[in-house]
């Protein structure tokens, strides 16, 4: 918190004030980053997909150009979290929000009869969180030096080829 009030020019108990917790700073600093990073702009297009196959397509866009650009603040939470309660709580939040997307992914495949043989949607809500992970991003993007789309591309193309499976025959 203090470190927060020196950067922005005002006292720890004005921040306190305002926030009441660095709990709630922590949230309202997301929530600023996720408004002007344009996360639900970047979700409704996977939310308005046709089918659960183009909701995986847009997914992947979305973690492809989202998530670079929060890499900064995700690893500071996650750096933080085993010795700050309220940035664990954060981490929960956002923990639980992402596991929600991946079975609403897992559950729209299934529904659609298109989740791939060997997947059901416990296991496959799973597999997809583990992909959202930041060390996967970050090692495309800034280890390898993969631009945006080509994560995009190949993301979809690892996800069509694990967890889509054939359209089913028509009665």
């Amino acid at each position: 918190m203090a470190s927060v009030t020196k950067h922005a020019g005002f006292t720890r108990r004005a921040a306190y004030l305002h926030f009441g917790s660095r709990s709630a700073l922590i949230g309202a600093l997301f929530g600023y980053i996720a408004d002007a990073e344009g996360l639900q702009e970047s979700l409704e297009r996977v939310w308005s997909a046709p089918d659960g196959v183009a909701a995986l397509d847009a997914w992947a866009a979305h973690l492809a150009d989202y998530h670079p650009r929060l890499l900064t603040v995700d690893r500071a939470i996650m750096l933080a979290r085993d010795r700050d309660a309220d940035a664990a709580a954060h981490r929960e939040r956002v923990f639980t929000a992402q596991m929600r997307n991946c079975r609403r992914l897992a559950e729209w495949l299934d529904h659609d009869h298109r989740l791939a043989t060997g997947w059901s949607v416990e296991t496959a809500t799973d597999m997809l969180f583990a992909l959202i992970s930041s060390d996967l991003i970050e090692a495309l993007i800034h280890d390898r030096q993969w631009p945006q789309e080509r994560l995009a591309e190949h993301l979809a193309l690892m996800y069509r080829s694990t967890f889509v499976g054939p359209r089913p025959e028509p009665d």
